[in-house]
């Protein structure tokens, strides 16, 4: 719930102690909050992450957190733990930052938005690239009616860290990270910001999936490098049969009868974080690179040109979030602690921040992977709901 807008720094728990952990840790700080610690599988990893991130506490359990009563809880732990222990966190009336997906299913992703609405908490998803200034430059002209009537929305989302058969994580296991892997993981970004941007929603889906490898390693290793400690992947020989999906291209229909398609993949060799969309109007077409992301390409029948992010040029939104100047670059870690500042502000002041994800955006892409998921399995359109 909002707190008294007194001046104090939030004080604030990161549950996990991954990669994305240590994201929420230094996105907190630069935030301007108070981190007292992090919680891990068991109090030795939490002391030890503790130790290494420079934060003052490694908690035991969840009841101990709860206990320290913070105003911010930030769950980054495997998705099949997201619900109980966001959950958890909402009942005792704390406000509440969940990794996504927000949960395994729809409809335990539905069951948080309505326990954060109920408990009248924050409760937000870091769906961070919507926090690129110059994404809210593309939305802003979208909005404005620059680009004309949307006619087609399309890109993807390729990474490679699971091109190695030998690789593996957690989220290869279906009980830990739910029946989808790569759209659920990146493919919900895409579709964040395509229906963010452009302000139409995909009403159904036609998708299609592939598994490159049957087997991978058993044992859980990091998403990627740049975990505190991550834990060791095991020996190749043993081997577990994979059931989520490598890759996925799935064609949409929104509620206004436009296409949009998307092909993602974790196993594009080179690429390393290619989330690339364009949106294409009746007057202009615009694109955004989050590999680029200090500037938007935007095109009209008579030429093209790159705009940069400048706080002295574009649309309100650009400039608020453009926090240097021009030239001196900002990337993710800046989306990143944008978005924990905005989510900050709501607990502060109970306004919410115009492009805020919250869990009514979390519970929105659990319905689109839960839509992509069936359609896969089979081969028909299938409505997001």
């Amino acid at each position: 719930m909002a707190t008294e807008d007194t001046g104090r720094r939030l004080r604030v728990v990161v549950v996990g102690t991954g990669m994305i952990a240590a994201v929420h840790v230094r996105a907190a700080k630069a935030a301007g909050a108070e981190v007292l610690g992090v919680l891990g599988r068991n109090a030795d990893r939490s002391a030890q992450v503790a130790a290494q991130l420079d934060v003052p506490r490694g908690y035991a359990d969840l009841d101990q957190v709860i206990a320290d009563a913070p105003d911010v809880v930030h769950v980054c732990t495997p998705n099949d733990q997201h619900h109980p222990q966001a959950l958890a966190v909402i009942r005792a009336g704390i406000n509440v930052v969940c990794e996504k997906p927000l949960a395994v299913s729809s409809a335990q992703a539905a069951e948080l938005e309505r326990a954060a609405a109920d408990a009248g908490v924050v409760a937000t998803v870091p769906f961070v690239y919507r926090f690129h200034p110059m994404v809210r430059e593309v939305r802003s002209r979208i909005t404005d009616g620059d680009l004309g009537r949307v006619l087609a929305v399309h890109g993807h989302y390729l990474q490679d860290w699971m091109l190695d058969e030998d690789s593996s994580s957690w989220r290869v296991d279906a009980g830990a990270g739910g029946l989808s892997r790569a759209f659920a993981d990146i493919g919900s970004h895409w579709c964040d910001l395509a229906e963010f941007v452009t302000g139409e929603r995909f009403a159904s889906v036609s998708a299609t999936t592939d598994i490159v490898y049957p087997t991978r390693p058993a044992a859980s290793g990091p998403s990627f490098s740049g975990s505190p400690d991550p834990d060791p992947i095991a020996d190749a020989g043993t081997r577990d049969e994979v059931t989520t999906e490598d890759t996925a291209v799935a064609t949409f229909r929104t509620e206004t009868g436009r296409i949009g398609n998307v092909v993602v993949s974790q196993v594009a060799a080179g690429r390393k974080n290619r989330l690339w969309f364009e949106v294409d109007g009746t007057r202009g077409s615009a694109a955004f690179d989050q590999e680029q992301p200090e500037s938007a390409w935007f095109g009209n029948e008579t030429g093209a040109q790159i705009v940069v992010r400048d706080p002295s040029q574009g649309s309100p939104d650009q400039r608020r979030l453009a926090t240097v100047p021009a030239g001196h670059p900002q990337g993710y870690l800046d989306a990143f602690a944008a978005f924990v500042a905005d989510t900050y502000t709501a607990v502060r002041t109970g306004v919410v921040p115009d492009g805020l994800p919250t869990f009514a955006d979390g519970a929105r892409s659990a319905r689109i992977i839960d839509a992509v998921v069936a359609s896969a399995r089979s081969r028909a359109w299938e409505d997001v709901g």
